[in-house]
């Protein structure tokens, strides 16, 4: 069934404006924001919906208003977020006439400040996922500007064992110094695994129903 000829003409109109070059930096503000809800969403729902029902107590009611509550909150923050950076990279190329490097560091930086400045769990995860690929980053960057040295060798096998070797001695030894979710995986994998009753929680459960 064809459209009424109002929404056709609407359609129509709204094309028409999407198509104009003028109007691009503002429209790419929203676009931006309707992109950083949608990943929002996809990235954190699926993550808090296994990390909760692996390692959170409680009735389904409360897992279910946990899971929607930290999906809201990633995808509103990142949504925010790319619609603050987008918006005020766009307006200091408009205000200066050109772009420079420095409107991104600034245009990230006030964003990252208003958006994600506060010390909460999902804002924790984001920023040390962040963390760990922007020194990767700096390093092949560091290499390629000449800044670092050029190994004969590829160290990625010893950067490995360190790294694990760090976080095992950093969850025996000074647990509380490590995000919460890692704790709750690491206990389930190497402590967890050291408790048992019978074959059941053995084999079957992590823990027997009588011991919960």
């Amino acid at each position: 069934m064809a459209a009424p000829p109002q929404l056709q003409a609407l359609l129509q109109a709204v094309n028409k404006l999407l198509r104009q070059r003028r109007y691009h930096a503002a429209l790419a503000v929203i676009k931006g924001f309707r992109n950083g809800a949608v990943y929002g969403v996809k990235i954190r729902a699926p993550h808090a919906l296994v990390m909760t029902f692996l390692f959170r107590s409680g009735s389904l009611r409360e897992k279910l208003q946990a899971i929607l509550k930290a999906t809201y909150t990633h995808s509103r923050n990142l949504a925010c977020f790319v619609f603050t950076y987008k918006g005020l990279h766009a307006l200091q190329s408009h205000v200066q006439g050109e772009t420079h490097q420095m409107h991104t560091f600034l245009a990230a930086f006030i964003g990252g400040l208003l958006l994600f400045g506060e010390n909460n769990n999902i804002n924790s995860q984001i920023n040390m996922y962040l963390t760990s690929r922007v020194l990767f980053a700096l390093c092949r960057l560091g290499v390629e500007k000449g800044y670092l040295p050029t190994f004969k060798r590829d160290l990625f096998r010893l950067h490995t064992a360190v790294i694990w070797g760090l976080v095992l001695w950093l969850f025996e030894y000074h647990r509380p110094t490590l995000q919460p979710s890692l704790q709750s995986s690491m206990t389930y994998l190497y402590e967890d695994s050291n408790v048992w009753h019978d074959l059941s929680d053995f084999l079957i459960f992590n823990k027997s129903p009588s011991s919960k």
